[in-house]
């Protein structure tokens, strides 16, 4: 899979990764059990290239039917030398659209509502304006990408607040879901519904409110109560506008610039809500497999709404290789392997977990850095080796 493919293709919460260089000195460091340091040595060598590349620190973790293995490389805090743990904790970005997708395809299994109602049965009056009609766009296309809603992470007026400097005196605004849909309708759509694909945050505010119309509770109770506590997953919370991530943790690093000479800041603190439904979660390596694992599996969705979770559309004619379902994504690597699962980018923050269809080989990473560093690469090393 070419450099980056997955991370352009997927155009993660906060905007396309700005670029730069930072030289980080640090060792690579093998550090899990179950076997198989060598069956994950190509793994654990691409974690060590992205610290050569530029970011502070990763951290990867993978299980198959030999065990477990987890990796870092790298510092957890620029200027301190703290390494990562395998235990990191992380904002996963849009990762979070998958764990929003799984809760309105068990509202659709419950029949309480259906994936082809128009969104204006839910959200009546909210997607209208230039161009925009709730009416003709139904809630599989705000799943997977096929609406035409404009995404307001490109809003000029978003972005000078929450990309570039403007993120340091905004970094704990908070935003409601309302008006982050407000921004996106005073743009034209990208195109009619089900006529492209494009990926929208907006689709998944809109997707968060719908829950939240149809249960009476907000998406982040919702994934709580379905998902996190039956899973057990502990380490996996729904902050909604807590700026903190909870220990253990790296801090995350950004030069808010394109410009390679651009100071590096600690963005780890953030008010989540500028990302809500798209992309708002924190979780760390072990969780993420978990979820993925119980998901493909079948044990959160019964087998029609599992059918339409893995029902995919293509993202770009030109790049076959790359589909997308509800709130997840297939991507055929270059060794024919498929893989399943989301990528997540948000500020100082790169994260991946895939698993191949019978979730009997899972991985799961994170970058604490947003300017460089192969998310792509790590990911066929360890499903290619």
């Amino acid at each position: 899979m070419p450099a980056g493919t997955v991370r352009t293709a997927l155009i993660t919460t906060v905007a396309a990764l700005v670029s730069g260089v930072l030289v980080a000195g640090a060792a690579a460091h093998p550090t899990g059990g179950g076997g198989g340091g060598d069956r994950h040595g190509a793994t654990q060598r691409a974690l060590g290239q992205a610290v050569r590349d530029g970011v502070p620190g990763a951290v990867a973790q993978a299980r198959d039917r030999a065990g477990s293995w987890s990796g870092t490389a790298g510092v957890g805090e620029l200027g301190t030398g703290k390494e990562r743990t395998a235990r990191d904790r992380y904002r996963i970005g849009s990762i979070t659209k998958t764990f929003v997708a799984t809760v309105l395809l068990q509202l659709e299994a419950e029949g309480r509502l259906d994936l082809d109602d128009a969104v204006e049965r839910w959200l009546p009056g909210t997607v209208r304006g230039n161009g925009h009609d709730g009416r003709h766009i139904t809630l599989r296309q705000l799943l997977n990408h096929t609406s035409g809603i404009y995404s307001y992470t490109s809003d000029p007026g978003y972005q000078a607040k929450i990309f570039g400097e403007g993120f340091l005196r905004h970094r704990y605004d908070t935003w409601t879901p309302g008006q982050l849909v407000g921004l996106a309708m005073r743009h034209r759509p990208s195109f009619a519904p089900g006529a492209g694909w494009q990926y929208s945050n907006t689709n998944y505010t809109l997707a968060g409110m719908v829950i939240e119309k149809v249960t009476g509770r907000g998406y982040e109770a919702e994934i709580e109560r379905r998902i996190l506590r039956p899973l057990r997953l502990r380490a996996t919370s729904v902050p909604r506008t807590d700026p903190r991530i909870p220990a253990p943790a790296s801090r995350a690093h950004s030069p808010l610039s394109p410009d390679p000479a651009a100071e590096i800041h600690d963005v780890t603190g953030l008010n989540p809500s500028l990302a809500g439904a798209g992309g708002g979660m924190i979780s760390d390596s072990g969780d993420l497999q978990k979820f993925l694992r119980a998901l493909l599996n079948g044990r959160l969705l019964p087998p029609g709404q599992q059918d339409a979770l893995t029902t995919t559309v293509p993202i770009d004619p030109q790049r076959p290789e790359y589909r997308y379902g509800l709130g997840i994504q297939s991507v055929r690597l270059s060794c024919g392997t498929e893989v399943w699962g989301h990528g997540g980018g948000i500020h100082g923050s790169q994260s991946e977990a895939f698993a191949t269809r019978d979730a009997r080989h899972t991985l799961a990473l994170n970058l604490n850095g947003d300017w460089a560093g192969d998310t792509t690469a790590v990911i066929e090393a360890e499903f290619c080796r």
